[in-house]
């Protein structure tokens, strides 16, 4: 007699790096004999959810893990706008030479990409047309990409209004809600080993400092410590997290599976392995827990 597989409506959180521990979740739940459904992402989320509906999500694990720091300033391209630093251009390419020019519609598995319309301060829930375009304008973090014009909207990241949007989820015949934030307590010590915390800090230190040649002297502090890059992160992540808790006391899931806050920074892609095998343990220590 065999067992049929649970169904999962998928729900991915907004985060940045941290969201390469959205490939260990989906590891987990694949081992486990979960049938992913349908998925509905914010930001990084709508990424990883696009590239695994797509049944691109090996080839994009292999690019993520094969990626130093330099490859990804490399994928950077300025954008010399007062709306955004980067064009994102070079990012999409590459992720268009892995998933191709697919339609939404066309994907077996149902999926909700969630961007911002910035001028009517709303969620758009994006569920048809070109998968790139519904990725680039739900990865559109607020003065780093440009935000992304799009049926009339000028769109810019899902996490600005809905950090883990489980509200997609709720009209899937499923038999759970499965949501993943990127905004958990932190827990996660940062790097220990002193060659780790250089090359961090030499990484950082060099994105601020091209990010400052983007600021006026006007308003660089001889004595200022904290850069650019730093504030931007913290407070995206602040803003993230209060919003994300609201949502989740308001929309819980089925289950919750919570990566910390600070398990890396936004930028750190260079950290996907660790993230991912992240992503997994957690997953696999949340589903134990709720088996005591």
């Amino acid at each position: 007699m065999t067992t049929s597989k649970k169904t999962v409506s998928l729900v991915l959180g907004s985060g940045g790096a941290r969201g390469m521990a959205h490939i260990g979740v989906i590891r987990w739940l694949e081992a486990h004999d979960y049938q992913i459904k349908s998925i509905s992402g914010s930001s990084i989320g709508a990424l990883i959810g696009g590239v695994y509906a797509a049944g691109q999500l090996d080839a994009f694990e292999d690019w993520m893990l094969s990626m130093d720091k330099i490859d990804i300033l490399g994928l950077l391209d300025l954008a010399w706008q007062k709306n955004g630093l980067v064009k994102g251009e070079k990012l999409m390419n590459s992720l268009a030479k892995l998933v191709g020019d697919v339609q939404i519609n066309d994907l077996p598995i149902t999926l909700t990409a969630v961007a911002t319309d910035i001028a009517r301060q709303r969620e758009v829930w994006l569920q048809s047309g070109r998968l790139l375009d519904a990725i680039r304008a739900s990865i559109s973090l607020p003065l780093f990409f440009t935000p992304y014009r799009l049926n009339g909207m000028d769109l810019i990241d899902g996490g600005v209004l809905n950090p883990v949007p489980i509200a997609p989820a709720f009209s899937d015949n499923t038999d759970l809600i499965i949501a993943v934030s990127l905004s958990g307590d932190i827990e996660i010590p940062r790097p220990s080993h002193k060659e780790d915390v250089d090359d961090e800090e030499t990484f950082i230190k060099q994105f601020n400092r091209w990010m400052q040649s983007f600021r006026s002297p006007a308003v660089i502090q001889d004595n200022q410590s904290t850069g650019l890059y730093d504030i931007a992160d913290l407070a995206f992540d602040a803003m993230q997290n209060t919003i994300a808790r609201q949502k989740l006391a308001a929309y819980p899931a089925d289950r919750m599976i919570e990566i910390a806050s600070n398990a890396c920074g936004m930028l750190e892609f260079d950290r996907a392995k660790e993230m991912i095998q992240l992503g997994y343990e957690v997953a696999d220590k949340s589903f134990r827990d709720k088996l005591k």
